[in-house]
């Protein structure tokens, strides 16, 4: 992997927390993502299951881990599976983990640790003594499930081979857990977002009248890979003009004008963590008059919604009270009547025509990360703060997006060091 050994303590620690949550005498099984065709003989990128990950640390395909923290047997209370190498996949793949490397990621003695085709064998010795078998799907209210995954086929298997245990949804108990980051997991996501500013700083220098905004994202992706990022954490949106009213452009194929405004929705991906950033910024290096009373009026919106994110609020209070800083901003450039305002119907706020989407969400493993928004907000949560106004009529959408945690105290914005005041990227741009 690209990224730094991670201590491995993070993930002893993750496993221990979810056996606290379970049942009495329940099992566990998490799964691999499956490596994804395209055509052909041709495959996509393999990313791993963030519950998986979260779990061991292992960031290899054909991986399943069994946790039974109650088996009578010690050996069988935390149990790994991995693919098994061979000359030949040696040859053609490159290096897969051995045991010894596996003990080192995830915390497990190898004495714990077979090869998946041992699967079969080493589960028959487990599941008759389990009471609760707790299986993995993927709960998050915005998924698009389409493509049956390898937990999915897993959940089918069982159910023929073991109709009469009882199932358990894991899902909840991951969303709880990994919705509060531990020290460890805030410096992955920080360092995300400290090569994401190296990214931005880059394109400060480079965006000019005449760039193509694929150019832009060539830069981009230079400057996350120099740093060990597997990459962009989400597909980029690099959105000139009135590309930028379109809340998931991501054609990124439009050559940049002298006189626009680029939105810029970029984020890296370090250790499957990820920062997720956006600022706006002025094609020829000068926000006219306009653009500029539009940019501060998001900005004011930003600051002010950072400061609603603390411990205790809920999620919807929250929005409703950053949709009326909103409503406040767009009376003063004019969008909307502070009477029509008055009299709306406060299921379908006026706001809603230049800010039609929410003001945050979690952050983590997933760009989108797992929590429930029913739960109050509390110290060592992540979330995004990305306000935006979108003028359709006038080709000019802004939108500003920094990642926050919540302490103890109030909040600690991770993307303090990024430039965001209007001066500041007007500065940078024609130095």
């Amino acid at each position: 992997m690209r990224y730094l050994p991670i201590d491995n303590q993070l993930f002893v620690q993750n496993r221990q927390r979810l056996a606290a949550l379970l049942k009495p005498r329940s099992l566990v099984v998490l799964n691999a993502n499956d490596i994804m065709p395209t055509n052909a003989d041709g495959t996509m990128a393999f990313r791993q299951n963030n519950d998986l990950f979260y779990l061991t640390g292992v960031d290899q395909e054909e991986t399943r881990l069994v946790l039974f923290p109650d088996h009578p047997d010690p050996k069988f209370r935390e149990v790994l599976f991995l693919r098994e190498t061979s000359e030949l996949i040696e040859i053609w793949e490159g290096h897969k983990l051995t045991k010894a490397e596996a003990e080192q990621t995830t915390g497990m003695p190898q004495k714990q640790i077979y090869w998946t085709n041992q699967f079969e064998q080493i589960f028959a010795q487990m599941i008759f003594e389990a009471e609760h078998v707790y299986l993995n799907t993927n709960e998050h209210t915005r998924a698009g499930v389409e493509v049956q995954t390898r937990d999915a086929r897993f959940i089918d298997e069982f159910k023929q081979k073991y109709p009469l245990h009882r199932l358990e949804r894991l899902a909840p108990l991951m969303h709880y857990m990994r919705a509060i980051k531990k020290p460890q997991e805030v410096q992955l996501i920080q360092t995300a977002v400290d090569i994401t500013d190296k990214m931005f700083r880059r394109l400060l220098g480079f965006i000019k009248p005449g760039v193509w905004e694929y150019e832009i994202e060539a830069e981009m992706m230079h400057e996350f890979i120099r740093n060990r990022s597997r990459g962009a954490a989400y597909t980029p949106i690099i959105a000139s003009g009135a590309n930028a009213c379109v809340l998931h452009y991501i054609n990124n194929s439009a050559q940049c004008q002298d006189g626009d405004v680029i939105l810029l929705d970029l984020g890296a991906e370090y250790a499957n963590y990820n920062a997720d950033m956006t600022r706006s910024v002025p094609v020829n290096g000068r926000f006219t008059q306009r653009q500029r009373a539009v940019y501060d009026a998001v900005l004011r919106v930003m600051q002010e919604a950072k400061q609603m994110l603390r411990p205790g609020n809920l999620w919807d209070d929250y929005h409703r009270e950053v949709g009326t800083v909103m409503e406040k901003e767009l009376i003063g450039l004019g969008l909307l009547d502070s009477n029509d305002v008055a009299s709306q119907d406060p299921d379908m706020p006026l706001y809603k025509k230049y800010f039609m989407h929410g003001t945050s969400h979690f952050l983590g493993l997933d760009v989108h990360d797992v929590g429930n928004k029913y739960r109050k907000m509390e110290p060592g949560m992540v979330f995004t703060v990305e306000p935006g106004i979108y003028i359709r009529e006038e080709k000019l959408g802004i939108r500003l997006e920094n990642n926050v945690l919540i302490t103890e105290s109030g909040n600690a914005d991770l993307m303090a060091n990024i430039p965001l005041e209007a001066d500041e990227i007007e500065d940078l741009m024609n130095r």
